[in-house]
């Protein structure tokens, strides 16, 4: 049965509604990136670049980086973008837009976040880089879809206990990374552990400037809780979304973050700009590995 109109929304031109984007217009491998200007901090490394558009935050820009076709996609700021993205990007591979059904044969992509991050460990210092081996949502948009088949329970609920977690917040959900993926790009340069992904920068993830907090202990809690060997090593508003609806979809997804701030010692980066471009040319040359 076709997918209704009001369901599948495409533009006049048979664009997907919020990226703009035809089924042509992107590669298998696409690199996830917040913020719209740093696209073209990425696609200035690219040999060549054959396609660019932008909507709103969302800014696309497709091209061949040594050989190798890769599509950058800015995604704005938090989860609810992540459901926009993550859902069109599956509709141009995996849906016909003329008949408006499924393709017999699914399409995987290969999803890459390139992002920035504060850590909550010590031992994961500012100017490092941190791969996410699961993401903790803390936003709730995933519990809009069927996710007991993702998730990992005994971890959630010995982490509810441990933190007090408040019963008025939305449950928190635990998702894998594509392990594929994060042997491809672990290293001695990565550090690795659980990102908390959160449903905001200040008060969400503890920061206090006018407003008290429900729970002003909350980060000394994430900073001491372990669950079989896994600590929460950062903080961030994306990531968990992009695994959780990933794994629904059948994409690999891996997020990389710089890591600019250190929520435990207090410390910034003295220069965030240098650390983001060592991850993207990091990033680019993993990728290189990656198949078809």
């Amino acid at each position: 049965m076709p997918i209704k109109e009001s369901e599948l929304i495409l533009n006049p031109d048979g664009s997907i509604y919020h990226l703009n984007l035809k089924p042509e217009h992107i590669a298998n491998t696409i690199i996830l990136v917040g913020d719209q200007d740093r696209v073209s901090k990425i696609t200035k490394h690219f040999d060549t670049i054959e396609f660019s558009i932008q909507k709103r935050e969302f800014k696309t820009e497709t091209g061949f980086y040594k050989g190798k076709r890769i599509s950058i996609v800015s995604t704005g700021i938090g989860c609810d973008n992540i459901d926009i993205v993550l859902n069109e990007l599956d509709a141009l591979v995996n849906i016909d837009f003329k008949t408006r059904t499924l393709k017999t044969h699914l399409t995987t992509l290969n999803i890459i976040r390139v992002g920035t991050s504060g850590s909550l460990q010590k031992e994961i210092p500012v100017d490092s880089f941190a791969i996410s081996a699961y993401g903790l949502d803390f936003s709730g948009m995933l519990h809009f879809y069927d996710i007991e088949k993702i998730r990992h329970t005994s971890f959630e609920e010995a982490f509810v206990k441990f933190t007090k977690w408040n019963i008025n917040k939305s449950q928190p959900i635990l998702v894998s990374n594509s392990k594929t993926l994060e042997t491809l790009f672990s290293s001695e340069k990565t550090k690795s552990g659980v990102t908390a992904t959160a449903s905001g920068f200040y008060g969400p993830q503890g920061r206090v400037l006018r407003l008290k907090t429900e729970d002003p202990i909350l980060n000394d809690r994430l900073h001491d809780f372990s669950f079989e060997g896994l600590k929460i090593s950062n903080f961030e508003m994306e990531t968990a979304a992009i695994y959780g609806l990933s794994a629904l979809l059948g994409h690999n997804a891996l997020s990389l973050n710089a890591i600019i701030a250190n929520r435990a010692t207090g410390q910034f980066s003295k220069n965030p700009g240098a650390l983001i471009e060592r991850l993207i040319s990091y990033t680019l040359d993993r990728i290189l590995d990656l198949g078809n």
